[in-house]
């Protein structure tokens, strides 16, 4: 009855590491993936004007 009872924890403790890497797999993705595509060459997507409450522009450059 032991055997089966550390058998059985050994299985679980596998399936535990194997999702546990299978998230980090996703985590992985996620971090290294672009999250929009853009057509080659072309920059990426930003504000081009942005304006006040009194109607002037402001800058956007650092």
């Amino acid at each position: 009855m032991a055997g089966d009872a550390g058998s059985g924890a050994l299985r679980e403790l596998l399936l535990v590491v194997a999702v546990a890497l299978a998230g980090l797999l996703l985590a992985m993705v996620a971090v290294f993936t672009p999250w929009h595509a853009t057509p080659d060459g072309a920059a990426p997507a930003a504000p081009v004007e942005l304006h006040s409450p009194t109607g002037r522009p402001v800058s956007t450059a650092g």
